[in-house]
């Protein structure tokens, strides 16, 4: 099961969470400074990234199993479509996390200061 099946009415179940990428905060002080010599991304483009390349995979996987279906290869049908709307549903996710992104950005630039 997926992140996303594991989404229930009731919120997201315990063993989704323990499925989560994990964010690397090692370089984050209690203070909020980063510390530079850690590694991992250290940008906020480079965490995007991090958290956008799960969607890349489950894209890739979804257009290999179509083209092993077309191709006649001996793969069921519907694993082909079930991965498809996987990586669909995982696009609109993060195209929703980026539209409340750019909002809450949107809102601080709105307050005056």
């Amino acid at each position: 099961m997926s992140i996303i099946g594991a989404i229930t009415a009731s919120g997201i179940s315990s063993q989704a969470v323990t499925r989560l990428p994990a964010l690397d905060l090692k370089g984050l002080n209690p203070g909020g400074a980063v510390d530079k010599s850690a590694t991992g991304p250290s940008d906020f483009a480079g965490v995007l990234s991090q958290l956008a390349s799960p969607l890349i995979d489950k894209q890739s996987e979804a257009a290999a199993l179509t083209k092993s279906v077309l191709l006649g290869q001996g793969t069921p049908l519907h694993q082909s479509v079930i991965a498809m709307q996987e990586a669909s549903v995982a696009f609109s996710l993060m195209v929703e996390v980026r539209n409340k992104v750019v909002e809450g950005f949107q809102e601080l630039m709105r307050m005056p200061v």
